[in-house]
C-alpha cells in the first residue's frame, strides 16, 4: 500500500472537524473530500468540509471555514490555509512534504498507488461475453478494453477481482451455428447438395455463412470422418437426421469458436479468470432454483403483458406468460420469465447466471455491456435486487459504439470491400497498445471516433504517443546519466536517498504535485468505476513532464543533467525516475506496455 498525501491530510481535516463539530455524524464526515486545486496558485489541495457540514452543524459555511483555517494552520506540514468561495478551504503544504513523495514512489515502483480502499470486497467483472458464433469484431473491442482496465484498476485499489466471460452456448443462435458448421463439414466431405437446399432444411435457414467456419468443417471431418453424415451407395455424403449429430457438432463448433475468441482476446492483452457456460448453468438447475425462489417470495404470477409501444392491436397476440413483478424493484413493466410454450426467456436464463455468480461469492457484480443493451439494465437490476434482498449490487457500464476513421472518413465494415472487420485486423493495423490506450481516452458511455491515422502518428495530439514519449524521454535521461558516470548510482533505490531541496522551480513542483495525486486518483477512479480517468491522468502527467523538458531547453539551470552539480542532478534524476515509475504504474492498469525508446 502506497502512502497517499491526500489521504493523510484528509485525516487531519477530519480530526479538526471532529474537534470543532463533535456532534456531526460519521456518515456525514465520510463525504468530506480533499482534492487537488485546479490552480496551484490557490494551494495544493482543497476541502469541501465547511460547505458540506454547514447544514448538519446549523452554522454558516463561511464561519466554519474560518475556524478550519485557524485550526489547520497548526497541522504539521501546512504552510498556508485560506477560505475560498462559498465555503471551500484551500491548503498549501510545505514543499518538503510534497518532495517527500519521490522516495515513496521510488521505493514502491510500479506498486505506487496501490490502495486498500476496496477492503478485499469480492467483485465479479463480466465483460465481452460475445456469442461464440463468429470471430471477435471491432464492436467487441471497447467493452473488452474497458472491462479489463476496470478490473485491473479495482484490483490495484484493493478489491478482490474476478474477470469473467459468459458463454451464451444454449440459445437458438448456437443451434444455428451448429447447422452452419455441419454444412461446412458436408462440403469438406464432398456433398453435391446445393446450399439453398440445405438452407431449406436448417431451422430459420443457413444463418452463418462466413468463411471462418470452413476450418471448423475441416476439423469435424478430420475428427469424425463421414460418421456424422449419411452416405449414398456411390459414396456421396448427405445430411443425417438432426438428432444424430446436433449435440456433437454444436459442442465442437462452440469449442472451436471459443478458442478463436480467446486467441483474439489474448492478442488484445485480455485474459479472463473464469469462462461460465449458459448451458452448464441450465444443466445444474440454477435458473429453475432462481425462479422457484422468486415464486416462494410471491414475486411471480401468470398474466398478459400490454402491447409494446408502437404495436397496433391487430399486430399483438395476447398470451398468458409467467411474469416477474419487476416493477416492484424499479423496472418499468413486469417481465416474462417463461414463454407461452413453457421454455425460458433469455431474461430468465440471465437471472440464473447472475445468481450463480452470487453463489460463487460475488459481493459486487459489474457487467460491461454494449449501449444497445441499455433497455435491459432495469430488469436485470430488479431481478438481482429481488433475489439478494438488495445485498449484492449489480452495476452496469454501457459502452457506446466506436466509429473507425481512415483519412477522416468512416471505414465501412465490409470484407467484400477489402477493409478490416475483425478485432484482430484492428490490432494488426495499429498495434495492441494503441488500441487499448485509445479506447480509454473517452468515457465508456460517450461516442468516440477511432482515427487510424492519428493513433499511429507521432504527434502531441496522439495521447498514446505523448505518454509513451514521456516514458521514453525519462529512460533516455537515466541512461545518459548512467553512461556519463558522474552522478553516482542512478537506480531507483539509490535515487530514493537523494537530497531533494534543490527542486524548487514551478515546473518541477508541478510535476511533483502530479505524482502525489496518483494514489488518490486510483481510489477515486476505482470507486467511480471510470478507468478512462487513468488515461486522462497519464496525459496530464506527460504534459507536466514535457513542459519541464522544454523549460530546460530555454533555461540551462533547469536541465536534468548539470555538470559539476551532483546533488542537484541527483534530485532531478529522482524526479525523472519517479515520473517513469508512475507512468508504468498507470500503463499497467491500462494493460499497455511502456517503451524504452521511440523509434
Amino acid at each position: 500500500m502506497s502512502e497517499c498525501v491526500f489521504q493523510r491530510y484528509r485525516h487531519h481535516v477530519l480530526a479538526v472537524v471532529r474537534e470543532l463539530l463533535p456532534d456531526v455524524a460519521e456518515e456525514t464526515l465520510a463525504r468530506v473530500e480533499l482534492t487537488p486545486t485546479r490552480d496551484p496558485a490557490h494551494g495544493d489541495m482543497a476541502t469541501n468540509a465547511a460547505l458540506l457540514l454547514a447544514k448538519a452543524a446549523r452554522r454558516k459555511p463561511a464561519d466554519i471555514a474560518a475556524d478550519l483555517v485557524t485550526a489547520l494552520l497548526k497541522v504539521d506540514g501546512v504552510a498556508a490555509v485560506a477560505a475560498a468561495g462559498p465555503g471551500f478551504v484551500n491548503i498549501t503544504l510545505h514543499p518538503g512534504v510534497l518532495r517527500a513523495v519521490l522516495p515513496v514512489v521510488l521505493g514502491a515502483g510500479e506498486a505506487y498507488g496501490q490502495s486498500q480502499v476496496g477492503r478485499g470486497v469480492r467483485v465479479n467483472v463480466e465483460y465481452v461475453s460475445a456469442n461464440p458464433t463468429g470471430p471477435m469484431h471491432v464492436g467487441h473491442c471497447r467493452g473488452a478494453v474497458v472491462g479489463d482496465a476496470l478490473a485491473n484498476l479495482m484490483a490495484k485499489a484493493g478489491f478482490d477481482v474476478t474477470k469473467e466471460f459468459y458463454i451464451n452456448d444454449a440459445g437458438n443462435q448456437v443451434k444455428a451455428l451448429a447447422w452452419a458448421a455441419y454444412w461446412r463439414y458436408l462440403q469438406v466431405l464432398g456433398t453435391t447438395m446445393a446450399q439453398d437446399d440445405f438452407s431449406a432444411l436448417a431451422p430459420g435457414g443457413l444463418q452463418y455463412q462466413g468463411e471462418y467456419l470452413i476450418p471448423v468443417g475441416e476439423a469435424l471431418a478430420a475428427e469424425f470422418g463421414n460418421k456424422l453424415a449419411e452416405v449414398d451407395v456411390d459414396g456421396t455424403p448427405r445430411p443425417a437426421p438432426e438428432a444424430t449429430w446436433l449435440e456433437t457438432v454444436r459442442g465442437f463448433a462452440v469449442a472451436h469458436m471459443l478458442g478463436a475468441i480467446k486467441e483474439d482476446l489474448a492478442a488484445l492483452g485480455v485474459h479472463h479468470d473464469v469462462f461460465s457456460s449458459e448451458a452448464d448453468v441450465l444443466a445444474r438447475g440454477v435458473t429453475d432454483a432462481a425462479i422457484d425462489q422468486l415464486a416462494k417470495a410471491d414475486l411471480l404470477y401468470n398474466g398478459v403483458l400490454e402491447p409494446p409501444k408502437g404495436k397496433l392491436p391487430d399486430d399483438w397476440e395476447e398470451r398468458e406468460q409467467l411474469l416477474f413483478r419487476s416493477t416492484g424493484f424499479g423496472d418499468d413493466v413486469d417481465r416474462p420469465l417463461r414463454k407461452s410454450d413453457g421454455t425460458n426467456t433469455y431474461f430468465a436464463n440471465d437471472i440464473g447466471y447472475h445468481m450463480d455468480k452470487v453463489a460463487r461469492g460475488a459481493q459486487v457484480m459489474i457487467d460491461v455491456w454494449g449501449a444497445d443493451h441499455g433497455g435491459y439494465v432495469k430488469r436485470m437490476k430488479a431481478a438481482v435486487k429481488a433475489l439478494t434482498g438488495d445485498t449484492v449490487p449489480l452495476e452496469v457500464l454501457l459502452c457506446q459504439i466506436v466509429h473507425i476513421l481512415r483519412d477522416g472518413q468512416p471505414v465501412k465494415m465490409s470484407k467484400r470491400a477489402g477493409t478490416f472487420v475483425t478485432l484482430r485486423d484492428l490490432i494488426d493495423e495499429v498495434g495492441r497498445d494503441a488500441v487499448r490506450f485509445t479506447m480509454l481516452t473517452r468515457k465508456s458511455d460517450a461516442q468516440m471516433e477511432f482515427d487510424l491515422d492519428l493513433v499511429v502518428a507521432q504527434q502531441r495530439d496522439n495521447p498514446v504517443f505523448y505518454v509513451q514519449y514521456a516514458h521514453a524521454r525519462c529512460r533516455s535521461v537515466l541512461r545518459s546519466a548512467a553512461e556519463e558516470g558522474a552522478y553516482g548510482a542512478v537506480d531507483d533505490a539509490a535515487l530514493a536517498t537523494a537530497t531533494l531541496d534543490s527542486l524548487t522551480s514551478d515546473a518541477e513542483m508541478a510535476l511533483v504535485r502530479r505524482l502525489a495525486e496518483w494514489p488518490r486518483m486510483v481510489e477515486a477512479a476505482a470507486l467511480a468505476r471510470e478507468p478512462h480517468r487513468v488515461a486522462f491522468y497519464l496525459a496530464e502527467l506527460a504534459g507536466d513532464f514535457h513542459a519541464l523538458w522544454n523549460r530546460g531547453r530555454d533555461d540551462a539551470s533547469l536541465r536534468f543533467l548539470q555538470a559539476g552539480a551532483v546533488e542537484a542532478t541527483r534530485a532531478r534524476l529522482a524526479l525523472v525516475a519517479a515520473t517513469a515509475a508512475v507512468i508504468r504504474s498507470g500503463l499497467a492498469v491500462m494493460g499497455v506496455d511502456p517503451v524504452e525508446e521511440m523509434r
